[in-house]
C-alpha cells in the first residue's frame, strides 16, 4: 500500500518536451486542468501528495518517474538516457531528503529511467531501451541487492520504455500490449492483453486497490472492470502528446 506521492506541476516548456507522438502540441491550460485531476485521484487513492514547483529550464520534467526510483528499502536516483533530462535528477534528490536521508545512484555510463522499472512484490523487472542501458540495469541490481531486493533485465524492442507495454496489477494480473503478451519473462502471470488501438491504456496505475486509467480507451476499462478493480479514469490527453502515461506523472511510495 501506498502513502504517499510527489509530484512536479508542468511547466509551459512542456511544449517543447521529447515526444514521437506525432499528435501535435500539448494545451498547457488543458495539461494543467489534467494534471490537477491526476492529483485529485491520487488524494481520493488515500495518497498524501507532496506538489513540487515547476522547472522551466526542463521540459520533460513533470515525469517525475522517471529520474528516481523508489523502493520500500531504498530510494535510487537515476541517469537518465535522455540527455536534457540528466540534470532534473539534482531536483528529484531534494525533495527526496526528507523521506530518504541515503539514497542509491545510477552513474555513467549506465543509463536508467524508472520508466523501465516494473516492481512486483520485492522484484524489479528492468527494460533495457533507448533510455535504459545494461550498466544502469547492472547497477541498479547491485543497489536492489544490498537491501534484500532483486531484478532482473528484461529485453525488449519497439517500445518508448518498459511500462510503455504493460504495468502490472497486483493480485498476479499483468496488462500486457505488443510483444509482452508473449514475452517469456511474464508467461506465469495472468496476462490481459490491450488492443493495438488502445496500447495508450497498457500504461495504467495500481493504488491502494484502486486502478488509475486513461480516459477513452472502453476496451481496456472493460477488462480491467473485469478483474473486479476500482476504476478512476483521467483524461491525459496533453500528456500522451508527450509520450507520457500515468505512471510517469509521480513517484509513489
Amino acid at each position: 500500500m501506498f502513502t504517499y506521492a510527489i509530484v512536479r506541476k508542468p511547466s509551459e516548456s512542456m511544449l517543447d518536451g521529447i515526444t514521437e507522438a506525432n499528435l501535435g502540441l500539448p494545451n498547457y491550460v488543458l495539461a494543467l486542468a489534467q494534471h490537477q485531476d491526476y492529483i485529485l485521484a491520487l488524494q481520493q487513492c488515500g495518497l498524501k501528495v507532496i506538489q513540487l514547483e515547476p522547472l522551466a529550464e526542463y521540459p520533460d520534467a513533470c515525469f517525475v518517474e522517471d529520474v528516481a526510483l523508489i523502493t520500500p528499502k531504498c530510494a535510487i536516483l537515476t541517469h537518465p538516457g535522455a540527455a536534457t533530462r540528466k540534470g532534473e535528477v539534482m531536483y528529484i534528490a531534494a525533495a527526496l531528503d526528507k523521506f530518504f536521508p541515503s539514497t542509491g545512484k545510477i552513474e555513467a555510463p549506465g543509463t536508467l529511467e524508472a520508466g523501465d522499472i516494473m516492481m512486483v512484490g520485492k522484484h524489479y523487472y528492468i527494460g533495457l531501451s533507448q533510455r535504459t542501458n545494461a550498466q544502469g540495469a547492472k547497477q541498479l541490481i547491485d543497489i536492489l541487492e544490498r537491501h534484500g531486493l532483486s531484478g532482473s533485465i528484461v529485453e525488449m524492442s519497439g517500445l518508448l520504455h518498459l511500462k510503455t507495454g504493460l504495468s502490472y496489477l497486483e493480485n498476479n494480473h499483468m496488462l500486457t500490449f505488443g510483444d509482452m503478451y508473449s514475452h517469456p519473462d511474464f508467461s506465469h502471470f495472468n496476462r490481459i492483453k490491450i488492443e493495438t488501438e488502445e496500447a495508450y491504456a497498457a500504461n495504467s496505475v495500481w493504488i491502494n486497490d484502486t486502478v488509475l486509467v486513461p480516459k477513452g480507451f472502453p476496451k481496456a476499462l472493460s477488462a480491467i472492470k473485469n478483474l473486479g478493480y476500482k476504476i478512476r479514469e483521467i483524461d491525459m490527453s496533453e500528456f500522451q502528446k508527450l509520450d507520457g502515461g500515468l505512471s510517469c506523472l509521480s513517484l509513489r511510495f
